[in-house]
Order: structure tokens, then sequence, then C-alpha cells
């Protein structure tokens, strides 16, 4: 009997196992039969491994390797994927200008991200192109306005205070030092905010008492999908052939744990997603607003918003339920995995550079003070909450918001294809595999080109020498007001517009840096990130000292936070305090005390 039960599952496996090395062996004779590569005249290192190629050494811990890549070959470099497979890595800034604007229609998202962004998120926004893309785009713009953000802010202070609240009863009230982790606390906080903000629902993230099933799901889906990322090239191909039954057979019947975790998670999202929308839409029908009673909310969120905007919406615009769907788990997995990211690494530099953390507290209490003194508001300034224009308005804490997310974006690398053969123009020539000065490059139809994020912002000929350097004054005028990008201000060291040489700048949407890139495809929520990371730092660094763990083990080690870029940015601890793995973000938390409003200048 259970041989007979076993039949089908080898059956299936030998299919699915024949169909992956059919392909392999096929991508590998189509190497082998092209004579000469379309890519040959484009310089890049060589291949280090017959199935990794390059990738590993640019996906896996890769910040050196990455600005070195460009550093020795330019802004066009040529590189090998999976399978040997040539692709071009892209940081120039005209050629980006081509790819993310003007030829966005040539440069779509890769098959094997939008195909396994719609398996795991539906017909979300990152798992669309074209018309539907552009038609879902339309929808949600409104959403994240400004008069949006305006409202949403105040509704969801209420959050920061509880994060301040927990993590300053963890701090002793003699004044002295404890060590917390801030990574949990911050992503809980990311999550009850996007959750709340996005959907007008609490899942009381902030109460780890109060485990829930769906925000477990979304904090392991990133983990769940690293962990099978050399299987993301096979997904086309999967999908191509095999049904949805015959892949839902696939993963009951390989033996993989990693696979059946990230079905769980994906079919927890759904349900969830599912009842979320089925309770906002049936609010909206009966009672014309989709608030709940005793909801801060009260139909201002951005689900809330975009279901009244649709049910206005003639029927050629309207988005169907399924793509309505996709939104929800897409919005809040956007806005959690790289919002916590970025508020770590601020928090983390704040700790190892005490006079720039002394300043910005110093910024932040007068703009509180201020604030108060306007409204002739008595509380105490530390609890005065800022409105949205004086809180985006602050320069100090822009400059040091903006230029953590320049040098260290949280997503690092991007992918496009040429559905069509095309040339990218260059804005700096670069130097072909016969020695001549090439000033474009023949991108020839159904390659894949990596847009390098990272690269981008560390340009030294737009951002200066010091590209690479932390360095917020950069956005400052000398009298520390902040710099109006490419109006001809000059900054404090060079005399030339920020982010502009030669009218020549990056296209993105943000700072004129790529940290949400630019064009149709750029980061719809962007404004909403940069809110929250300035309404927690604003609520947090008032009443909370942040330093560098001090502590020794009883080794006499002492930790030492070390960023790994793995696409994302992974906070570890280096051995051997720590195991080089484990994503964590200790600090050294105490209450402030006068001395630390106090900037040390430096010699």
């Amino acid at each position: 009997m259970a041989l007979i039960l076993l039949r089908p599952l080898m059956a299936l496996l030998r299919v699915c196992a024949s169909s992956i090395f059919v392909f392999i062996i096929w991508r590998l004779i189509k190497r082998l039969r092209t004579p000469n590569s379309p890519l040959a005249h484009i310089l890049g290192p060589k291949k280090e491994h017959w199935l990794k190629g390059n990738y590993h050494r640019i996906f896996q811990d890769g910040l050196r390797y990455n600005l070195d890549l460009v550093q020795q070959y330019g802004g066009a470099v040529k590189i090998y994927a999976l399978l040997g497979q040539e692709q071009l890595y892209i940081s120039d800034p005209l050629a980006l200008h081509h790819i993310v604007v003007k030829e966005q229609n040539v440069y779509e998202e890769t098959d094997m991200f939008i195909m396994g962004n719609r398996l795991i998120f539906g017909e979300g926004l990152i798992a669309t192109l074209g018309e539907q893309h552009r038609k879902q785009r339309k929808m949600l713009n409104p959403v994240f306005s400004l008069a949006n953000m305006r409202d949403l802010l105040p509704v969801i202070q209420p959050i920061a205070d509880q994060l301040r609240t927990i993590l300053n009863a963890k701090i002793p009230a003699d004044g002295s030092v404890v060590e917390v982790n801030l990574l949990p606390w911050l992503s809980r906080g990311a999550l009850e905010y996007i959750c709340q903000a996005a959907l007008g629902h609490s899942f009381n993230t902030l109460d780890p008492i109060r485990e829930n099933e769906y925000i477990e799901a979304i904090r392991t889906l990133a983990p769940s999908t690293l962990r099978l990322i050399f299987l993301r090239p096979f997904i086309p191909m999967i999908v191509r052939r095999f049904s949805l039954y015959w892949r839902n057979k696939m993963m009951d019947w390989i033996p993989s744990d990693a696979l059946k975790n990230l079905r769980h998670v994906v079919d927890v999202m759904d349900a969830a997603s599912k009842k979320i929308f089925t309770e906002k839409r049936a609010a909206l029908e009966n009672k014309g607003f989709v608030g709940i009673a005793g909801n801060p909310m009260q139909g201002k969120d951005i689900m809330s918003i975009m279901l009244r905007a649709n049910a206005s919406s003639s029927n050629d615009e309207r988005l169907t339920d399924s793509e309505l769907l996709g939104q929800i788990n897409t919005i809040i997995f956007a806005g959690f995995e790289t919002t916590t990211t970025a508020i770590c690494r601020i928090l983390w530099i704040l700790a190892e550079k005490q006079d720039v953390q002394a300043r910005l507290r110093s910024a932040i209490r007068k703009a509180k003070r201020d604030y108060a003194d306007a409204q002739g508001l008595s509380s105490p300034w530390e609890d005065v909450e800022l409105p949205y224009d004086t809180l985006m308005g602050m320069p100090y804490l822009d400059a040091i918001v903006r230029e953590t997310l320049r040098v260290y974006p949280p997503t690092s690398l991007l992918s496009r294809t040429a559905r069509q053969a095309s040339v990218l123009p260059l804005h700096q020539p670069i130097r072909s595999a016969s020695g001549e000065m090439i000033s474009s490059v023949h991108v020839p139809e159904n390659t894949t080109l990596i847009i390098s994020i990272l690269a981008s912002n560390h340009n030294k000929e737009i951002w200066g020498e010091d590209a690479s350097e932390w360095r917020p004054e950069r956005w400052l005028s000398p009298s520390g007001e902040r710099l109006h990008l490419g109006d001809g201000e000059v900054d404090s060291t060079g005399g030339v517009s920020l982010g502009v040489k030669n009218g020549v700048k990056y296209p993105g949407v943000y700072g004129l840096m790529m940290t949400f890139l630019g064009g149709g495809r750029a980061c719809i929520g962007f404004k909403f990130a940069e809110m929250e990371i300035k309404q927690i730092l604003t609520t947090l660094v008032p009443r909370i000292h942040f330093a560098l763990p001090a502590s020794t083990d009883r080794n006499g080690h002492v930790k030492e936070i070390y960023w790994k870029m793995n696409g994302l940015q992974v906070p570890v601890v280096r051995p051997p305090a720590g195991d080089d793995v484990t994503a964590q973000v200790p600090l050294d938390l105490r209450k402030v005390c006068e001395q630390d409003f106090v900037v040390n200048q430096p010699n």
C-alpha cells in the first residue's frame, strides 16, 4: 500500500528533477553554442564559480566587493550570474535615467521577481507590469499624499510613545546602563506602525505576551525567502510548466522544511488579509465609512482611503478584489523590513557618534520647546508632539535621515530585464575589452541588468570624494539650513550643487539618491517611511541615551556590531562575542541627563 502511495510522489519528483536538470543543461549548452558573447566588449571580473558566477560575492556580505567593482570598471560592468549568465551591473546616472525613467517600458522587472512576488503577495503593486501596474499606481498615489500623511501622523504617535515606554521600563532609575537588543523592539514597532497606518488594525505587536500568527508570518517572510534564494531563478520555468495543482503537490511532497515553512507563511498572510479586507469592505458598504468604533484611525488608514477611492472610480480604472487584496501584504511587508533596518542603523550611528546624538537631541528640544511656546502648551517638552510640517522641516534631523539612507540604503540591489534590444548611454565613458573608451552600451534583448543602489549612492563624482563617508553636514548650508538639491546652492566643502554634477543627476525620487528608486516603479511609500523614522527618533532620543555595548562577557569580549550587506542590510555581532549570523543590535541604554545635550566639538 505504501509503495502504491509513493508512486505518484516519485513520478512527480522525477518530472521536477528532470525539468530542472534539462533547464540547467539547456542553459549551459546555450552558453557553449554562443561563439561570441554580445557583452564580450564589456569588462568585468572573471567568473569565479561555474554555478554561482560572481553572484555570491555581490549578494553575500558584498559591501566592499560592490564598491570595488565600480571603482575598477566604471558605471557599467559585466558580471556572471547563475549558470554563467552574463548580466550588466549598472550605476552610471545617465544609464539609470534611461532604465527607470526614459525607457522604463523597455527595462522591466524580471520574470523571477514578478512571478515570485505574485506567488507570495498576489496581484499587488510589486507583482504587476504594464497597464495593470499603471492602473494600480494611479489608484495608490493619492493615498500617500502629503495631506494623508498629515492626518496619519497624530493618530500613530501613540505607537512611538508605547515603544518609548517599553524601553524606558528596561532602564534603571538610578542612571546606570542596561544593554538592550533594539532590533526585535524596533521591528515590532515598525510592524505596528504599518499595520495601523495601512490597515487601521492593531495586532498588538508591542505586547510580547500576545503573539499573533500573522505578525509572526510577516516577520519570518524575509528569512524564509532568503533561505531559498538560489531556487528563485527556476520560478518562471516551474510556473510556466506546472499548473497550480501540481505546484501544490510539489510543496506537499518535496522534503524541504524551508519550502514548507514558506508555504505556511504565505497561507497565513493570505487568510489574514482576506479577513481584514472582507471586514473593511463590509463596513464601507453598510455604514459608508471603514472606521471601526473605538479605533483612533477612523477610516484614515491607507486601506480605507484606497477602498473609498476604488469605489468611486470608473469601471475601467477600478481595481479587482484580487488586486486590492494583493496590496495589503505588499504594503505591510515593504513598509516593515526596510524601515526597521533604517531606524536601527541610525540609532547605531548615534551610539557610535556621541557628538551627533547630542546635537540632534538639542535640536529636538529646541523644536519642541518652540512649538510648545507658540501653542501655549504646558506639558514637558519631551512629551510635545510635533505636527507634520515641523517634524519634516527640522534641518539636522533631516540631514541625519537622508545621509543614512544614502550611505546605507536598506536595499542595495534591484534587477531589470531588457524586453527588447536597446542602447544605454553613459555619463562617464568606460574602457572596453579592446582598450577603447566607449560612451554607450548595446544591451541585447532579454539581458538582465542589476541596478546598484549602493554604488550609485557612493558615486564620488556626484557626491564628492568623501561619498562613502557618513557626513550629514553635506545636506546643510554653512549656517545649518537645509540645502535645496540642485538649486545652485553650494555645500560646505566643494562649491557645487548637492547631488548634481555638470547638469547630471540620479533619477531618484528622494534626495536625488537611488534609495527609493525613481520613475514609475519608485517606492510609493517613501514619504510614510521618512515620517515614521523621524517620529520615532524625536520620541526616543529626548529621553533615552544610546551607546555602543561596553560590558564584557566572561571571556573578556565586547560585542562588536557589524552590518552585512546581503541584498538587505543585516546587523550581526562579530565573533568571539557573537555568532556572526543572528540579526541583532545590542546597545547600552540609560536615562538622559543634562550633559547629554552638550555637543563636544571634534579636535
